[in-house]
């Protein structure tokens, strides 16, 4: 049985775990929300998307 999980939701997850228990403030986990928004309107984009692909990979192998 394969079991799916989004990575936005994985994400979202350790955000809230970040800020509720090792106490970011809200306000720098928006600034640094709102800087990935923009990051993904750069030339890094392409990068940091196949970055992250590469990374999944690594810790759930395609059953092809």
């Amino acid at each position: 049985m394969t079991v799916t999980l989004p990575l936005v939701l994985v994400l979202g997850i350790i955000a809230w775990g970040v800020i509720k228990f090792l106490g970011v403030r809200l306000w720098v986990a928006l600034t640094l929300a709102l800087f990935g928004f923009y990051l993904a309107d750069t030339f890094l984009a392409p990068a940091i998307d196949s970055g992250t692909r590469s990374g999944v990979e690594i810790f759930s192998p395609s059953h092809d």
